[in-house]
């Protein structure tokens, strides 16, 4: 097991983590009913950082920010000598949290993406974890709700005696939202994202060769190119060069050289 704590990458705080220490801090604070956010996050998730003061002080006040991407593992091994052997990737976080939280009698809530999509998520858990209890499930608003609402899906979630939920809107609204939602809700918040298009049979996952390869992003461009084209093509040679940067020295990236936010964006 490895939790190393975080280190600086770009600014954004990622976590050493391996997935036996992810998963048993997800299912302690679960049991202990404590408030805990956690993303795991690849190149596009820390670029959102990096880009954007507001959303890096959002980022670096979770809890746990896993390496999602392989190019976020290799930043971690070679500048922090992490030595990580694989990275903690977001739709496998979400199985493994699943799976002990069907052990341990946890039940979750699924909030994010669209009816069809929890129901298909839904139907495929309970038929990977028999024993797994699902609380509640309830569609994004695809629109940001106001203080109402949101004391409305607050309630929803505690009213269903959840104490995990898992969360797919998307980066970086996802993220926003296990921000903004952290301190009203005491249960861990998992920022997943594509895990429920991946686990309702909706989205094919790259093959496995190119995951480890770190070529998971040029799959995800070809299954979606209109939509992915600006992420990759654009993000991840910045990416490289930035990161270029930091390692020769060239550049330092402050963690605390945030702007807090001034409202809540409240997405829903």
């Amino acid at each position: 097991m490895i939790d190393a704590g975080k280190r600086n990458v770009l600014g954004v705080k990622v976590n050493v983590v391996d997935y036996e220490a992810a998963v048993d801090r997800i299912i302690q604070a679960a049991k202990n009913k404590q408030g805990l956010s956690v993303s795991a996050l690849a190149v596009h998730g820390v670029m959102t950082g990096v880009l954007d003061d507001t959303h890096r002080h959002r980022l670096n006040r979770f809890d746990l920010i896993c390496p999602d991407g392989q190019p976020v593992r290799w930043a971690l091994n070679a500048m922090h000598k992490a030595r990580l052997r694989d990275r903690v990737y977001g739709p496998n976080l979400t199985l493994f949290t699943c799976e002990r939280a069907a052990k341990e009698g946890l039940p979750i809530y699924l909030y994010g993406s669209r009816m069809e999509v929890l129901n298909a998520f839904a139907e495929n858990l309970r038929s990977r974890y028999p024993g797994l209890q699902i609380a509640g499930a309830q569609p994004s608003r695809f629109r940001q709700v106001t203080a109402e609402e949101k004391q409305e899906i607050v309630q929803q979630i505690k009213d269903s005696g959840a104490a995990i939920t898992l969360v797919g809107l998307g980066c970086p609204r996802q993220e926003v939202w296990a921000y903004e939602y952290r301190e009203a809700l005491s249960m861990p918040l998992l920022a997943v994202g594509a895990a429920f298009d991946f686990h309702a049979g909706l989205l094919p996952q790259a093959p496995k060769m190119w995951q480890d390869l770190g070529l998971e992003w040029l799959f995800r461009l070809i299954q979606e190119p209109k939509r992915l084209w600006k992420r990759y093509i654009l993000l991840n040679p910045h990416y490289v060069w930035l990161l270029s940067q930091q390692m020769l020295g060239l550049r330092r990236f402050d963690p605390e050289a945030t702007q807090a936010p001034q409202q809540e964006l409240r997405y829903g």
